[in-house]
């Protein structure tokens, strides 16, 4: 049974998601700051031109350092998207509000002009 998008939309609280819209962008950017700055104060790899690793232990290192590389990698990638995300959603809760208020001044304007019609067509000649 599929569920229409009309009963999903009226059940997400969208006063909820756009008085939060704000925080979700901000903490993004912290999240991106934070992540940033760290990577500023890492070291620089070392070469991969460099003499293998003489023993065992020295070969894991160099395993887990290239792993801990990569996996930094990511997070920077996924902050990145995060804030991204962050922003559009921020452009779109914006957009959807500036459409709601277009929307009800949209319906007023119809309601008053179908008072008018309605008073023309039906109302006051008295014939």
């Amino acid at each position: 049974m599929a569920i229409s998008w009309l009963t999903v939309l009226q059940a997400v609280p969208w006063s909820d998601v756009i008085r939060n819209a704000p925080k979700v962008a901000e903490g993004a950017s912290k999240l991106w700051d934070t992540v940033g700055r760290k990577v500023s104060s890492r070291p620089a790899p070392a070469s991969t031109t460099a003499q293998p690793p003489a023993s065992p232990l020295d070969t894991r290192v160099a395993t887990l350092e290239a792993t801990v590389a990569d996996l930094h990698a990511q997070m920077m990638a996924s902050s990145q998207l995060i804030k991204e995300l962050a922003e559009q959603n921020t452009q779109l809760i914006r957009r959807a509000e500036i459409n709601r208020v277009r929307t009800l001044w949209l319906a007023g304007v119809v309601a008053v002009l179908g008072v008018a019609v309605a008073v023309l067509l039906f109302g006051g000649t008295g014939r």
